[in-house]
């Protein structure tokens, strides 16, 4: 095969490659899908005409164009599809259910981000000054029927209900507060809380309950802001010295009642010591005087021993001890010398001689 060949061939299969990329696909539906389509597309139709969906967090308004019951109806829809007439014959108005926040702010980045914004309020102070103050402003519908018959449909209850009546509110109430008190805060709560209940004596009559009003934030110009501390400096200086002047006087009066105490003490330890003393005493006394009773009673029974002893001695038989005494007293001598002879002369062999000497009675005689 020469070059020529099999360079046409080339040529004539890529021609062939490429009428076959490009064909046309003829697709062919088949009877019972071009039915389910068009019932797809008939109910799409049907639903956009024919039903609005009421979400969970919204009320349903429905507005009659034509017929007997024309106007606003009085019946509220819930959540769910709600069925309407097409072609402006009916139509079905949504307001929210849930919480709804107004913020009044003149830093919109510290505010929620699905919150209705507006510029901070700007009271002025029962004393003359001007304040910027931010607060959220917490409400819901109550009554979304009379919202709509007495303010209107979509948003107007926040552009014709609660902001023109929010700053009104907050300027008869907390512009009842001086430039100091606004640093207090449980009567800026308060004033807060009276603003809530202004609100509602406004809005109520318009299907609006307003829950919270929150005082976040609130700024004096710089120089009032510069003054109001200076004088709190002042006013923080004065309340030290006060209490230290208070705490010296405390202390004094506590030194004094410790002195006091520490002397009743004293005396009181005094009283002990006396006491202890008188007892001991007493006792020392009553210990002597029962010891000499004692001692009474031993020397009188000693006495009485002696006594019934004597007379125990001159009882019978007495002169007989005595010289059985005597006799015992000769028993340790070896040797006696005795004059024998005069008128004192012993003579042992002499019985009666010597019973005389001891006078010693015969017959046991006294």
């Amino acid at each position: 095969m020469t070059d020529n060949q099999m360079d046409q061939n080339s040529v004539s299969g890529s021609k062939m490659r490429g009428r076959s990329r490009f064909r046309p696909l003829n697709f062919k539906l088949s009877g019972g899908i071009k039915i389910l389509v068009i019932a797809a597309i008939l109910v799409f139709v049907v639903y956009n005409l024919f039903f609005v969906y009421v979400h969970p967090d919204e009320y349903g308004i429905k507005v009659n164009r034509i017929g007997i019951t024309r106007g606003v109806q009085k019946e509220v829809y819930h959540a769910g599809l709600t069925l309407v007439m097409p072609f402006g014959m009916q139509q079905i108005y949504r307001l929210p259910k849930s919480i709804q926040v107004l913020e009044l702010t003149n830093f919109p980045q510290t505010a929620a981000g699905t919150a209705r914004k507006d510029r901070a309020a700007h009271i002025q102070t029962s004393d003359g000054f001007f304040v910027d103050v931010d607060v959220s402003i917490l409400y819901h519908i109550k009554d979304p029927y009379l919202v709509f018959t007495t303010i209107g449909p979509g948003t107007l209850f926040e552009d014709n209900g609660i902001i023109p009546k929010a700053e009104p509110a907050l300027k008869e109430t907390l512009g009842k507060l001086t430039t100091e008190e606004f640093y207090n805060s449980p009567r800026r709560v308060k004033k807060a809380e009276e603003a809530r209940d202004q609100l509602n004596k406004d809005l109520n009559l318009k299907g609006i309950e307003v829950d919270q009003v929150l005082v976040r934030y609130f700024k004096y110009s710089p120089e009032i802001q510069k003054n109001i501390e200076e004088k709190k400096l002042q006013d923080q200086m004065v309340f030290t010295n006060q209490s230290a002047a208070r705490a010296a006087k405390e202390e004094a009066e506590l030194k004094k009642i410790v002195q006091e105490g520490m002397v009743i003490a004293a005396v009181e330890m005094e009283k002990g010591k006396a006491y202890v003393t008188r007892k001991i005493a007493e006792k020392d006394l009553y210990v002597r005087k029962i010891k000499a009773e004692a001692d009474l009673l031993v020397q009188l029974a000693e006495a009485e021993r002696v006594r019934l002893k004597n007379e125990a001695l001159k009882g019978i038989g007495s002169e007989r001890m005595v010289g059985l005494k005597m006799a015992d007293a000769y028993k340790g001598l070896d040797l006696i010398i005795l004059p024998s002879d005069g008128a004192h002369g012993v003579n042992p062999l002499d019985l009666d001689n010597t019973l005389r000497l001891f006078d010693v009675r015969k017959g046991g005689a006294k």
